[in-house]
C-alpha cells in the first residue's frame, strides 16, 4: 500500500470505531425533546442504555429547547452491523478549491430531513469555489463547531449512496486560501444510521451534476 491508501484505511478504520461506539450513530435510539432529566428517562432501560441532555435553538421561535438522548451500546443496529460499503479509493476526487471568506456573519438556509415547511439557518463563513468534472462550482459548507461541513448530493444518491446526500469535512490549508475537498472522505450522514438524528440536507447550490463515485455508500447489516 501507498502512504495514502493507508491513510484511507485507516480513516475507514477510524469510521467504523465512531459509528459503533457505545454513543455512536447506531446506538442512538430515542432523542426526548422537552426533557431534561436523564435518571428520570434512563428509568425501565437496560444496563447497556445511556442518557445525554442537548440543546437547541427553536428554529421557528429562537426560544431554547432542552433535550435528552438515550443510547444504546447493545441496539440492534449494533448487533446487526457488518460494515460502510464504500467506493475504492480514487486519488482523482482528491480536489482542491479557493475558500474565500464573506465579511461579516452570513446564515444560509438549509432543508433537514424531518422538518416540513421551513428551514434552518446555518452558518456559512464563506465560499468553497472548485471545479469538478469541468464544471465550477460555488458550494457553501457551514461552520460545524469549527470545522467546514459540507453537505452535498449527487446523481448517485438513492442508488447506490445514500439517498439524502452525504457529507464531506473540508481541510484548510494553513496560511493559504487553499481548500482540499477528498471526496474519498465523504461520509454517510448521522440519520443514514438512526432514524432519530434530524440531519441537513443538500441545499442547491451543493448539488454536484456528475455522479461523485468516491466515500462511503451505504451502512450494510445482516438479515
Amino acid at each position: 500500500m501507498t502512504s495514502t491508501t493507508e491513510a484511507h484505511t485507516r480513516w475507514q478504520q477510524a469510521r467504523h470505531r465512531a459509528v459503533t461506539a457505545p454513543t455512536g450513530n447506531l446506538a442512538l435510539i430515542e432523542t426526548r425533546w422537552g426533557a431534561s432529566d436523564t435518571e428520570a428517562a434512563l428509568e425501565g432501560q437496560p444496563a447497556t442504555v445511556t442518557a445525554t441532555r442537548l440543546v437547541r435553538r427553536d428554529p421557528r421561535t429562537g426560544a431554547e429547547e432542552h433535550g435528552v438522548r438515550l443510547w444504546d451500546a447493545a441496539s440492534p443496529a449494533i448487533k446487526t452491523f457488518e460494515k460502510i460499503d464504500t467506493f475504492p479509493y480514487d486519488p482523482e476526487w482528491v480536489l482542491e478549491g479557493r475558500y474565500v471568506d464573506v465579511p461579516g456573519e452570513r446564515r444560509v438556509p438549509f432543508q433537514h430531513a424531518q422538518d416540513t415547511g421551513f428551514t434552518r439557518d446555518l452558518p456559512v463563513p464563506g465560499d468553497l469555489h472548485v471545479t469538478i468534472a469541468g464544471q465550477d462550482y460555488v458550494l457553501n459548507a457551514f461552520d460545524d463547531d469549527g470545522t467546514l461541513l459540507l453537505v452535498f448530493g449527487d446523481p448517485t444518491n438513492g442508488k447506490v449512496t445514500y439517498g439524502a446526500g452525504r457529507f464531506l469535512v473540508v481541510e484548510r490549508k494553513p496560511f493559504t486560501d487553499t481548500a482540499v475537498l477528498d471526496f474519498n472522505r465523504a461520509f454517510v450522514p448521522p440519520c443514514g444510521f438512526s432514524e432519530h438524528y434530524n440531519c441537513p440536507m443538500p441545499p442547491p447550490q451543493n448539488r454536484i451534476a456528475v455522479p461523485v463515485s468516491a466515500g462511503e455508500k451505504l451502512p450494510l447489516f445482516s438479515n
